[in-house]
């Protein structure tokens, strides 16, 4: 008995082949719990410059160094500093010798000097009276000529002067400076002082301490070099927050929020897995930078993010690779700082 095929070989073959492409096309269910992004490790770093200019001594540190808040890492050369610091402390002792010498007054010897001068002056003001009073009285007899009585009248005059100008400086002396006087003297102590903290704040400027805790990731200069203001010295690498940019998609923007579990993975580390939590999201959109290796996102608008990610072993580098995963049924945390959750 010939039994023929319900469907011709070819059909078969062609319907086989829809379905298995079809069945590869299917996507697997996605995870709506857990959102996985890619970016890099990132820290705070800061640029350490002199706040003041000159050549550079010495640099006391080198990259990969830790350092800690407070340690010297370099200096310039004190020499013209120190002569100006010097300088500003010797104005200050002579302006406060000034001052005391005007608080004191004058002293017992000085009155006693001016009411010395101011008697001998009566002194000489009374005999000039008498020469005046005898030739007047021998001009009466026509015995002593009117020259010589109008010279003896101006010299007993002038006599008289003398003494009222030395009895005034006589008060002068016993009253002592003027309230004024040591107001003003007051005022240039103050700005004396005023010089000699600004010369000891340049001198402690020609030191260069650390802010923070962190690694010195650059030295820029070298000794000998010209430091400035503007002109950095070392690249500090600080420890006290380190965190992983990522980007998220505008269509995911609402399942992420600030406070956030996440689980972060290197390529240098595969098989650990880093505690972290978003800890930043940009109010503002932008197009998906460069180093983001996905390509599906690279024409998507997306926003920063920053998960800050625990690091206690010193294991992540700034720069590196890392994969983060959300936790979306997770509820966000409170806003609490890095050292408090890592020590958790």
């Amino acid at each position: 008995m010939n039994i023929k095929p319900l469907l011709p070989i070819p059909i078969l073959l062609a319907v086989g082949g829809g379905a298995y492409w079809w069945w590869q096309k299917q996507e697997p269910p996605q995870d709506t719990s857990r959102l996985t992004l890619y970016g890099n490790v990132d820290i705070r770093q800061a640029d350490l410059a002199f706040d003041a200019s000159g050549h550079v001594a010495e640099i006391r540190v080198q990259e990969g160094d830790r350092v800690q808040p407070g340690q010297v890492l370099a200096r310039l050369r004190p020499d013209k500093l120190e002569a100006a610091l010097e300088a500003a402390q010797a104005t200050v002792a002579a302006q406060e010798q000034a001052l005391a010498k005007l608080k004191a007054g004058s002293r017992p010897q000085e009155i006693r000097q001016a009411r010395a001068q101011t008697d001998a002056l009566a002194a000489k003001t009374r005999m000039a009276r008498i020469t005046y009073q005898r030739l007047l009285k021998m001009g009466q007899q026509r015995l002593a000529a009117p020259e010589e009585i109008d010279q003896a009248r101006a010299a007993a005059d002038a006599a008289e002067a003398e003494v009222r100008a030395a009895e005034e400086a006589y008060a002068l002396v016993v009253a002592g400076p003027r309230a004024e006087d040591i107001a003003v003297a007051e005022a240039g102590l103050a700005a004396r002082r005023a010089e000699l903290a600004l010369a000891r704040e340049r001198l402690a400027d020609a030191t260069l301490l650390a802010p923070a805790p962190g690694i010195v990731r650059d030295r820029i200069l070298e000794p000998g070099d010209m430091a400035s203001p503007q002109t950095p010295v070392l690249t500090l690498a600080l420890n006290a927050s380190l965190w992983v940019r990522i980007y998220v998609p505008e269509s995911d923007l609402g399942r992420v929020r600030s406070g956030m579990a996440a689980e972060i993975r290197t390529d240098s580390y595969p098989h650990k897995t880093y505690r972290g939590w978003v800890g930043f999201i940009s109010p503002t959109a932008e197009f998906t930078p460069k180093s983001v290796e996905t390509p599906d996102l690279r024409t998507r608008l997306v926003y920063q993010a920053r998960v800050f990610v625990c690091n206690p072993q010193d294991e992540l580098r700034l720069g590196m690779p890392a994969t983060v995963t959300l936790a979306l049924d997770r509820p966000p945390e409170p806003d609490a700082g890095s050292s408090h959750r890592c020590a958790e």
